[in-house]
């Protein structure tokens, strides 16, 4: 046993020769100690020449008496199993001790070779999911982030442009719609710089308030955050507003790049625009309404990309009709035709009310239908007049009577007709 053969073994060998052969603490030592303390413990328990050959002589002489021991025993059972008819059968080689040992250390050495092989081969396929994770997080934070407008199958051929609407939905919701293009939003990557990994799609809305000079002035109402792959925005107000929006990108510092700003529009605390829906086959039936309540026909701002949009979506124009044939009409006037078109208004009203549950009630004389909630309904004709209506109600019990009476007066007056002129068309 020597120093490098020593060497040549694993620290998991040493150790374990060294509490073979005994050696004190050995557990607690690294591998120079248990080569050291192995080696001393192999010139210690070395014995003399002397001893040593005499041993050898020994150790001789009862390896021939054993060979020949062997030899007798081996003739005597192979003359036994001829008599038998049986073969005789081989003895198996006899492996050195050194070649003992040194196979189970080949094999180890195998084994860790392997063992390594496939701790390698686990981690580059932990690494390959773990990138093909951060690639896809990174692929939906940029889809969530981007505002670039994607054409609609409908409008495919029509381009895309940098624009925004802000429609009134009801007393209490604003419809905001837009469209944003690659260009801008790299502009604003590129302004942003170091600060676009953090930065965040805003939509703000602006208070629009009238300063001391007449200048309108803009307050920040409140930033909400959106996100990329919608284009159109719903946005609940509180109290009576004139407002427009702003849409762009906020900084983690609160710097905001603007991309496109809105028309402006006035938001009144009514119920007139309850029941109107989201969808544009609904608007349809009351776009010139929302158009008005949007600032459509507002004199002092007229929104260009409001009435495109309207347009675009309807596929008719807005507002009153352009002037197409007026030297005809100015020819017929000179001919003797009277000036004119056919024009006639009827109104009616609507009474409503609640009463007790189960009450008798009656206007002008005829009974009303009373709902389970106590609540009534009816429409009443409003001639051009004026008229007194009484409504009486009786308790369920009967035993208590109230009236209420409606003074309404109608009074219609038809205006003479007369021909526009070039600046009211």
């Amino acid at each position: 046993m020597t120093t490098a053969t020593l060497r040549e073994k694993p620290v998991r060998d040493l150790a374990k020769l060294a509490k073979q052969q005994g050696v004190p603490g050995w557990h607690a030592m690294r591998k120079d100690q248990l080569i050291q303390a192995l080696v001393r413990k192999a010139k210690a328990g070395r014995p003399s020449a002397a001893a040593t050959s005499s041993g050898i002589v020994a150790a001789r002489a009862a390896a021939g008496a054993k060979k020949g021991q062997t030899r007798v025993t081996s003739k005597s059972r192979s003359s036994t199993a001829l008599k038998a008819g049986h073969a005789p059968k081989r003895s198996r080689p006899v492996l050195p001790t050194g070649g003992a040992k040194a196979l189970p250390g080949r094999r180890s050495t195998g084994s860790r070779s392997r063992n390594e092989s496939s701790r390698q081969a686990a981690i580059t396929r932990r690494r390959a999911v773990i990138s093909e994770r951060i690639r896809a997080a990174q692929d939906r934070l940029a889809r969530e982030k981007s505002l670039v407008s994607r054409p609609e199958p409908s409008r495919r051929r029509a381009k895309l442009r940098d624009r925004a609407v802000l429609m009134v939905r009801g007393p209490h919701w604003l419809h905001a719609f837009w469209e944003v293009t690659q260009p801008s939003v790299r502009r604003v990557e590129a302004a942003m710089g170091q600060e676009w990994h953090a930065a965040k799609p805003v939509l703000r809305l602006l208070e629009v308030v009238s300063g001391a000079a007449g200048s309108p002035s803009e307050r920040v109402v409140r930033d909400i955050e959106i996100h990329g792959g919608v284009k159109n925005w719903y946005i609940d107000v509180r109290n009576p507003l004139r407002c427009r929006v702003e849409l762009g990108y906020r900084s983690r510092h609160g710097d905001f790049h603007s991309i496109c700003r809105s028309n402006v529009v006035n938001v009144g605390m009514g119920s007139q625009a309850d029941t109107l829906d989201a969808h544009w086959g609904d608007i349809a039936t009351n776009c010139d309404k929302i158009y008005a309540m949007s600032g459509g026909f507002s004199p002092e701002d007229h929104p260009q990309e409001l009435q495109e949009l309207f347009e675009e979506r309807l596929q008719r124009p807005l507002g009153p009709p352009d002037s197409k044939n007026q030297s005809g009409l100015s020819e017929g006037l000179e001919q003797g035709e009277a000036l004119g078109f056919p024009l006639e208004v009827e109104a009616e009203m609507i009474v409503y009310g609640i009463t007790e549950k189960g009450a008798y009630l009656t206007i002008q004389g005829e009974p009303v239908d009373v709902e389970a909630d106590g609540g009534f309904r009816v429409r009443v004709e409003m001639p051009n007049k004026r008229q007194v209506i009484p409504i009486r109600a009786q308790s369920a019990s009967g035993l208590e009577r109230q009236t209420v009476v409606l003074a309404i007066e109608r009074n219609t007056k038809a205006m003479e007709p007369h021909l526009c002129e070039a600046d009211e068309l």
